[in-house]
């Protein structure tokens, strides 16, 4: 989406609330905002309906469930036009939850959870590296993840 939504000063406000606990109840949005709680709802309606909102989600941590290895996967690709049927397959592998089409040296860009180190190479060479078109792959291990938020909606 590159079109810009007109959002006003409440719909920051609300966004900034929801993005920082996403089950606040809308009453309680609606007195941090000094509005009602019908109007929050309708706000919220409308965010969600033009795509500023994408929805809600439970997140799963993956090291308690099992997953303790995270890769970023640099993705060379014989012909860059082989990217979307790449992005096709790489949906079919669970372990992927990310995928980005990028500038510079890759093709894809890709986020990878495994549950350690020899689960990540059979990934790599076994799933990844067996896509069609797929060259090579250049391989980092995150050994902690620092910053993970959401961007800032109150500054302009």
């Amino acid at each position: 989406m590159s079109e810009n939504i007109l959002i006003d000063d409440l719909d920051r406000q609300i966004l900034d609330i929801i993005t920082k606990n996403a089950r606040i109840p809308y009453l309680e949005v609606a007195r941090e905002c000094g509005v009602s709680g019908a109007a929050i709802h309708q706000r919220v309606q409308r965010l969600i309906r033009v795509g500023v909102i994408k929805g809600s989600e439970f997140i799963v941590e993956p090291a308690l469930v099992g997953f303790k290895t995270c890769a970023f996967v640099g993705v060379f690709l014989d012909t860059p036009g082989r990217s979307k049927e790449a992005i096709k397959k790489f949906k079919e592998i669970p372990e992927i939850i990310e995928c980005h089409y990028t500038t510079g040296d890759y093709s894809l860009f890709i986020k990878v959870y495994a549950r350690d180190n020899e689960h990540l190479r059979y990934i790599l060479s076994d799933k990844i590296q067996n896509v069609d078109g797929v060259l090579r792959t250049e391989t980092l291990i995150s050994l902690e993840e620092s910053i993970n938020r959401q961007i800032p909606v109150l500054s302009k």
